[in-house]
């Protein structure tokens, strides 16, 4: 590949904020695209070490460090928008969501290239709700996608940091091994800076709110998060371990808030949440941060859903994957899909239990 000539970290020729017109020339626009796709069409694990390299992803973090420092750390997006959860370094599945649901359009698409669709719907635009890397094996390759899609399309892909977006727990599940055994610690590091600079949450049509984790009793008004001075790592209690880590629970008492047994964060209950939502004045949760077998959960009587988008978790459980779209009316309908052996593997796990119950 010709080596491009520009410094590191400047943020000249890319667009501003949600609204922006698409780049369509310029020396950043044809690296971002060149790393699209290269990581689209020409991505395959035996390729992934030298298909692009050290320089180019710390390059790519750096702009995107950039970019999220424009980014207000609560986004208000209005809909259309497609909404997915917890990805964790499912690279061959997150080209399988953008397939199955469509890329942003308007971006070149050569005859042949596995972006080609025909009869596509109206244009896609997607918000991403966290935890991007550990566990799965190509987390390099699923947050490089993202970041480079964030820019090249401000106002079409949107990205929420998760708890895994964190020193404190990427250098304990496996994003850190990663990126020092297939490059070295300047990856490693670049990655980080980015991550201390993204948005915690975002409102859908001024009606949805949506986190990573979860809602927090001292989050009485969400103009509080632009009080927040970034870059920033995730502490363990408060309003941004909350909405990174909290969870929904049945099981608190008078349906208020505890303590979490993650050990960061809160549990709350449906009390909790109508409360937080009265006070908002919103109508919705939505967030992931939890594996749920059906790639969605509600909570109390659907005022909260969990999406996750990982399917065959860590190719351990036999779970869905899920998206969640919110169209212009605020109407929402939710979308499941997985690889066919799941689906067998569940009807055979259904067909047993079944035979057991006739049995007994």
């Amino acid at each position: 590949m010709a080596e491009i000539d520009f410094p590191l970290g400047g943020a000249e020729g890319l667009p501003d904020g949600e609204g922006s017109e698409v780049p369509t020339n310029g020396k950043v626009y044809e690296f971002l695209r060149s790393i699209v796709n290269r990581l689209v069409d020409d991505w395959c694990p035996g390729n992934c070490q030298s298909l692009i390299e050290e320089k180019e992803y710390i390059e790519l973090c750096y702009r995107a460090r950039e970019a999220f420092w424009m980014d207000r750390v609560c986004l208000e997006i209005e809909p259309s928008i497609t909404i997915c959860g917890d990805i964790h370094g499912q690279f061959e599945d997150l080209c399988q969501l953008f397939a199955t649901f469509f890329f942003p359009p308007h971006f070149p698409v050569e005859k042949g290239s596995s972006r080609e669709i025909k009869d596509q719907p109206n244009p896609q635009r997607y918000l991403f709700l966290g935890d991007y890397v550990d566990r799965g094996p190509f987390s390099i390759e699923t947050i490089s996608l993202l970041f480079a899609l964030r820019l090249l399309y401000p106002d079409k892909i949107f990205l929420l940091r998760g708890n895994h977006e964190s020193r404190a727990v990427n250098t304990q599940y496996g994003f850190y091994f990663e990126c020092t055994r297939r490059f070295s610690i300047n990856l490693y590091e670049a990655y980080q800076y980015a991550f201390n600079c993204m948005p915690i949450c975002a409102t859908v049509g001024k009606r949805i709110v949506c986190m990573h984790g979860g809602i927090s009793e001292d989050l009485r008004d969400l103009a509080q998060l632009e009080t927040l001075e970034r870059p920033f790592d995730i502490p363990d209690i408060g309003v941004m371990s909350d909405l990174c880590w909290a969870d929904p629970s049945n099981c608190v008492d008078e349906g208020m808030y505890a303590d979490s047994p993650r050990g960061a964060g809160r549990i709350f209950g449906p009390a909790a949440l109508d409360e937080w939502l009265e006070t908002l004045n919103v109508d919705m949760v939505v967030r992931a941060h939890q594996i749920v077998m059906d790639g969605y959960e509600f909570f109390s009587n659907k005022k909260l859903v969990t999406i996750f988008s990982a399917p065959s978790y860590c190719g351990h459980f036999d779970n869905l994957g899920a998206v969640m779209h919110v169209y212009k009316n605020m109407e929402c309908s939710i979308n499941c899909y997985a690889d066919e052996k799941i689906y067998k593997n569940r009807l055979d796990a259904f067909n047993k239990k079944e035979a057991k119950s006739h049995m007994a």
